[in-house]
């Protein structure tokens, strides 16, 4: 490898080969790389972003693309480009670092450390030249740089202390969660909005076991907030990534796959539970949403960009005039009934589409959609992610549970046999692929969600029984000490595992559910535990829900069809018909009784 020029050409990464011409001389993160950092006594400056971030791209066209900066950086550092998506463990230890020392994270996330990996410093985003007083970046550089010459000897270790989230053995999980939520445009705080799929789906599942008003309340106004405001894609269906208000009026418009999975989960049961037919169709959208824009022989690209030719949501965009030419007068009246317009995005005198209320209009939005797909589309990344795939499959076999759509469970079954024979390689399962071209480090989010989408995979058909229990051992290579930890590969230091569940399961979360619901298939036994705070831990607390008797567990010698049971269901096949709930089992003459 040839370390003085830029290398990313070699990636396996669409974000790093978004920067193969960078004057910069970037290097993928690697052993080789590390050790030509410590032979030339050099610092790194590691870059973590991914290809669908808005303001990755911002520093890259006004730093990395920069002659003095690339000059400087090339002379004294060895510069390291990470895709946050492929690197989770790189990505959660360089996040940790720059919370402790006061910083907001976010990303690019760009760090710097000494050649043994000890951190010097971590900023996000910072302009070439300072202004509205912040730093410019070149100065910065030169800063650290300094730093490292006079102080590399002195600099502290740094590392991630066991994640070990509080405890609760009995919360009141609706006077908690109510303390967060927004009573006036649903979700929880008053800032930007993220889709809550954790809390949603743990909602849902306690309300099947305990009626509460509060939590319906909250969940029916989280629910209706996110389908009727901006960050549904009224036209095609799917979601967009946040929004950047409290009123979810205004979008940060990346799609990317695991809210697709997650959200397809989530409204699958929220139909199921409250037959709320708005419900139903926004999973067959976005249903429609992965076939049209992420699917690929039968798995799923990780996302879209926000931005197209530079201009956040420029292709999702609408001006009314425009609006009033495509439509008839007839379908002009029902849209202006339906439909708003609010500010949005990088366009001068553009606007985003929300909703004053739950409906459609079929004819008008196929309309604009079809005017819309002739514009000029983002940037799709086209990584094949182990993990989120996973994600996507849950969402689709509960599609095929609750909804009514037969095929998803094919298509769900198109991932398991993508990933087992694409992916899974000599015993090790691969995080991701582009075009072929596996990446080679596994970590524990990967076995953890493969595990989980075949236990609810085995629960439909009967199928796969051989590798859920290979994954279930091998799922225990990551834990030590009973700590979980997200890698063990060699080219980095090992990462604990993180516990938060926001905005998507955590990889601690997710292997304990997958582990729960096989111990019900081998039928070992299933131990009490205690539930863990509220908001920041529910997929996790949809465990507890499961360990502390709030599921039905059933054994039949036939399948009972879904549509006959509540939602806190898990059924294995047995000889007898018999239903474990709250502490008891009991059996019973037939499904019916």
């Amino acid at each position: 490898m040839i370390f003085t020029r830029n290398n990313l050409n070699l990636s396996s990464s669409p974000y790093l080969r978004q920067h193969e011409r960078n004057p910069v001389w970037w290097q993928e993160w690697s052993s080789a790389s590390v050790d030509f950092a410590r032979k030339e006594n050099k610092p790194l400056f590691v870059s973590v972003g991914y290809a669908t971030c808005h303001w990755c791209h911002v520093m890259a066209s006004e730093s990395f693309q920069n002659k003095g900066v690339a000059d400087y950086l090339n002379a004294h550092f060895v510069s390291i480009k990470v895709d946050r998506e492929q690197r989770p463990d790189i990505d959660r230890y360089l996040m940790a670092y720059i919370l402790t020392i006061g910083s907001s994270g976010g990303w690019p996330l760009n760090s710097f450390l000494t050649p043994d990996l000890k951190p010097i410093f971590a900023l996000t985003y910072a302009p070439v030249i300072g202004r509205s007083g912040m730093s410019g970046f070149l100065d910065i550089l030169m800063k650290v740089n300094e730093h490292f010459v006079r102080y590399k000897d002195q600099l502290p270790t740094f590392s991630i202390a066991s994640d070990d989230a509080a405890e609760i053995p009995n919360p009141d999980f609706a006077e908690n969660l109510e303390n967060s939520f927004d009573p006036m445009y649903g979700g929880f705080g008053d800032g930007a909005k993220f889709p809550p799929h954790s809390t949603l789906l743990f909602m849902l599942y306690y309300l099947a076991s305990s009626e509460n008003k509060k939590l319906r309340r909250m969940t029916e106004k989280t629910l209706d907030a996110m389908l009727t405001g901006g960050l549904h894609d009224h036209l095609q269906g799917g979601v967009f990534r946040y929004c950047v208000d409290r009123k979810w009026h205004v979008p940060h418009f990346e799609k990317m796959l695991y809210d697709q999975g997650m959200l397809l989960w989530v409204y699958s049961l929220a139909f199921a539970v409250f037959k709320n037919d708005s419900y139903r169709s926004a999973a067959h959208h976005i249903i429609k949403c992965l076939e049209e824009t992420f699917e690929d022989k039968g798995v799923y690209y990780s996302g879209h960009d926000a931005d197209t030719d530079h201009k956040e949501g420029m292709t999702y965009l609408w001006n009314p005039e425009e609006v009033f030419r495509i439509l008839s007068p007839a379908q002009a009246a029902a849209f202006t009934d339906l439909y708003r317009f609010v500010a949005a995005g990088d366009v001068d005198g553009s606007s985003h589409l929300i909703k004053v209320r739950l409906q459609s209009l079929e004819d008008v939005e196929a309309k604009l959609l079809a005017e819309r797909q002739i514009r000029r589309q983002p940037f799709v990344d086209r990584k094949i992610i182990t993990s989120w795939n996973c994600l996507a499959g849950i969402g689709l076999i509960h599609a095929y549970r609750y909804t009514g759509m037969p095929n998803a469970l094919n298509k769900a079954e198109d991932i398991i046999k993508f990933i087992l024979s694409q992916h899974f390689i000599g015993g090790i399962l691969a995080h991701s692929s582009l075009d072929g071209m596996i990446q080679k480090q596994s970590f524990l989010q990967d076995m953890a969600a493969l595990l989980l989408f075949i236990t609810y995979f085995y629960e439909e058909t009967g199928r796969y029984y051989d590798e859920a229990i290979d994954l279930g051992r091998k799922i225990h290579d990551f834990s030590k000490d009973r700590i979980w930890y997200e890698s063990l590969n060699s080219d980095f230091q090992p990462v604990i595992a993180d516990s938060f569940d926001l905005p998507i399961p955590s990889s601690v979360s997710l292997a304990e559910f997958a582990l729960i619901r096989l111990n019900n298939i081998t039928g070992d036994e299933i131990l009490p535990r205690n539930y863990r705070s509220p908001l920041s831990n529910d997929f996790y607390n949809i465990v507890g829900l499961v360990a502390n008797g709030h599921f039905h567990l059933i054994q039949t010698p036939d399948k009972i069809d879904w549509s006959k049971l509540p939602i806190n269901v898990i059924q294995r096949p047995g000889n007898v018909f018999q239903d474990c709930y709250q502490g008891a089992c009991r059996e019973l003459a037939s499904a019916k009784k």
